[in-house]
């Protein structure tokens, strides 16, 4: 008796372990052919653009689209336009480059004063990576904005930040011209070729505050071509070219005349939510008007899922009808 039951025991751990082993070995298959479906992506470097402040009705909304001639002409033939995007959070400049930069929305300090809640995808494509600094930059007109590029979560904070070139100076020195933007870009992306570039020129806003309508539109257009410039350096690279995801987008529309005009911004009106995205790269589709709801937040999604990133913290979903098959 104490024989039998001694076998009866052998067989019930030896069914156990069998179909342990059998869980585990579907578990461990089914984890392999996650690995081996995910989407592999043509773009191997990422270049996000933003335009601060222009209003809708002067740049795509506008049917003659006499402020945006590249745009128009030159680049949308070359990817996606995307006419009904939005700022879905604080209407003001600091917040909507949060919202591009980490995927979600948070009221943050404008002038410069306060870290992001969370990381950046270039914080999380560092450390992923484990790529040096210089295949990182993070360019802005305006000086305050380089607080963004770290964040106030105690595990990234001073950790994985991408070099800076911000302002004059750095934090603190003053707003410079983007025309002095655009050549440091150009000189970096000549000199370092980094994979990730993230951009602010702070034209419009910086005209539009003004109250001078000539001066709004005239920022407008040099814009345009300031955009343009680079598009054309990155085409004419063997490093970019072809492998380049280009997104170009803005922090935040402006008033509607109703709402107080285009020299003010920040509340909930259309004319401050309502903004442009445009996207090209050899992943996406080409010429096509994309009428669907997104938002800023979707950007760093879309950016994550090229990159495999594992951004636990964003909250935007990826623009999937962005890409091609």
């Amino acid at each position: 008796m104490n024989r039998c039951r001694s076998n009866a025991n052998v067989k019930r751990i030896t069914s156990v372990r069998f179909f342990l082993f059998a869980f585990l070995l579907v578990v461990s298959f089914s984890s392999c052919s996650k690995k081996k479906t995910q989407r592999i992506y043509l773009a191997e470097s990422v270049v996000v653009l933003v335009v601060d402040g222009p209003r809708y009705s002067e740049t795509w909304g506008d049917p003659l689209k006499e402020n945006i001639p590249h745009m128009a002409h030159d680049l949308a033939p070359e990817g996606v336009v995307f006419t009904n995007f939005r700022n879905n959070g604080p209407t003001y400049t600091s917040a909507g480059h949060t919202a591009i930069l980490t995927g979600n929305y948070q009221e943050i300090d404008n002038g410069g004063g306060e870290r992001p809640l969370f990381p950046n995808y270039l914080n999380y494509w560092l450390k992923a990576t484990k790529a040096s600094p210089t295949k990182s930059w993070f360019f802005t007109s305006k000086d305050k904005l380089e607080i963004l590029s770290d964040s106030q979560d105690a595990a990234w904070m001073g950790n994985y930040v991408p070099n800076r070139d911000c302002g004059i100076n750095g934090l603190g020195s003053g707003y410079r011209p983007d025309s002095i933007t655009v050549q440091h870009i150009l000189d970096t992306l000549d000199t370092y070729h980094p994979n990730l570039v993230f951009i602010n020129f702070r034209e419009p806003d910086y005209s539009g505050h003004s109250g001078n309508w000539e001066d709004y539109l005239d920022a407008i257009r040099d814009v345009d071509e300031a955009y343009f410039t680079i598009w054309n350096y990155l085409q004419a690279s063997s490093f970019y070219k072809n492998k380049t995801a280009f997104f170009i987008t803005n922090d935040h529309g402006r008033h509607l005349d109703e709402f107080g005009g285009f020299s003010g911004h920040g509340d909930d009106c259309e004319g401050c939510r309502h903004i442009n995205l445009f996207a090209a790269g050899p992943d996406f589709k080409k010429a096509e008007i994309c009428n669907l709801p997104f938002e800023q937040i979707d950007i760093t999604a879309t950016i994550a899922e090229m990159l495999h990133l594992d951004m636990i913290h964003s909250n935007g979903k990826v623009i999937h009808p962005l890409f091609r098959n």
